[in-house]
């Protein structure tokens, strides 16, 4: 355990071998992530400075569309509110009209990003899914996937990002060829809580070195990826830190890590985990500067403002540089409780800040750019449609963002 007496002045030399480009270590991060409030101040200040010298005064965000292709999962987490039971009549496959039609409304309202986010796996638990996908014409979620991303891509030229959970490389290779980016949350490196009575109980996608080879595939297949942790759902502080550098030894190594994403749990009035504690909006920071000075000042951080309504605006002060997804159509439907902020909002909660708030697609701009080091990661049919609405720095044109909602 971190002695927290000696954490400010161990603080002061870590962030300021971060700030010259210093490689940070897991020992370094255990102090960072238990700074006291003093010691967060400095910790913020230099996260800021971190992302400024890399992305300066911009923050993005992703105008999108959330298809929930099927709420049906093999595992149910303590925490999600999303994947439903076979006797639930919420529970639900989408139908290639009604995929459509979702697609349809988010490209009439300027969006770029079509997010299909599913249950992992359903037709391996349930013979009614393996109905459903038969009377598609399919034996797998995957493949049934891949036909809507295409659908979604050919009819509307919204770009397919696709969160399936695990996959193997067979699966990544198809889906590749329809979407402009994937990604699966690594949430905690622990296999504490895949005991009983914790977050994970008996949810086999949830292995953290099953997600982890899932995402070394996609390093290794060129997909740009979107990852994260999930804080609060009783990990320990040094675990979000473990968590934090499994995911940066994995970009070290492919390059292919587009975004990190810090989200907090939130309590739901039907879920396993109702009565556990929230992370508070300090913890949210102290983590958010943790990420930001582990992972240096490249990579994009992104946390979810629609989770801390009255308080995401401190979240730019802790080192983010991305809001995330973002719709003016469809709900959270991870978090349907929590809706979306208004773009007009967030650009003047950005402004009041010092901030430029500006919108990029599904992939990152260093991706549609292909500098750096990104080569080759966005597919011919992505580029097609990205091209046209693309400046010079990757992002969304002026003429091509849309405000309105």
């Amino acid at each position: 355990m971190i002695e927290l007496t000696t954490a400010p002045d161990r603080i002061q030399d870590i962030t300021a071998r971060a700030l010259v480009g210093e490689r940070l270590t897991a020992s370094d991060g255990y102090v960072l992530i238990h700074a006291d409030a003093t010691a967060l101040t400095q910790m913020m200040a230099a996260a800021s400075e971190l992302r400024d010298r890399h992305h300066g005064r911009t923050v993005t965000y992703s105008r999108k569309v959330f298809i929930p292709l099927t709420n049906l999962c093999r595992q149910k987490c303590g925490y999600c509110t999303f994947a439903r039971g076979p006797r639930d009549e919420l529970a639900h496959t989408m139908s290639p009209d009604e995929v459509l039609a979702v697609a349809r409304a988010g490209q009439r309202m300027g969006c770029k990003e079509a997010l299909f986010s599913l249950g992992e796996r359903p037709e391996e638990t349930y013979d009614f899914v393996r109905d459903d996908l038969a009377r598609y014409g399919h034996t797998t979620t995957s493949s049934y996937v891949r036909e809507m991303a295409e659908l979604v891509l050919r009819e509307t030229g919204l770009q397919p990002h696709i969160n399936q959970g695990l996959m193997e490389r067979d699966e990544i290779v198809s889906l590749r060829e329809v979407s402009a980016s994937m990604g699966m949350m690594l949430e905690v490196m622990s296999m504490r809580l895949h005991e009983k009575g914790q977050a994970h109980w008996n949810c086999p996608g949830k292995i953290p070195e099953e997600r982890l080879r899932t995402m070394r595939i996609a390093g290794e297949e060129k997909v740009a990826w979107t990852t994260g942790i999930l804080i609060g759902i009783g990990e320990t502080r040094e675990e979000r830190v473990d968590s934090l550098l499994a995911i940066r030894d994995l970009h070290d190594e492919y390059r292919h890590i587009q975004e990190v994403i810090v989200q907090n749990f939130r309590v739901k009035d039907d879920i396993a985990m109702r009565h556990k504690d929230e992370p508070s909006v300090f913890e949210m920071l102290r983590t958010i500067a943790t990420a930001r000075l582990l992972l240096g000042g490249e990579m994009n951080i992104q946390a979810p403002p629609n989770l801390t309504p009255d308080a995401h605006g401190m979240y730019l002060l802790a080192g983010i540089n991305d809001w995330g997804g973002i719709s003016p159509v469809t709900k959270d439907h991870i978090n349907p409780e929590r809706p979306w902020p208004n773009l007009l909002d967030l650009r003047e909660t950005c402004a009041d800040a010092g901030f430029t708030l500006r919108e990029r697609f599904g992939i990152y701009p260093e991706y549609v750019r292909e500098d750096r080091g990104f080569q080759g990661y966005v597919p011919e049919r992505i580029r097609e449609v990205t091209a046209p609405l693309a400046d010079t720095k990757g992002l969304v044109s002026r003429e091509a963002e849309a405000w309105k909602g």
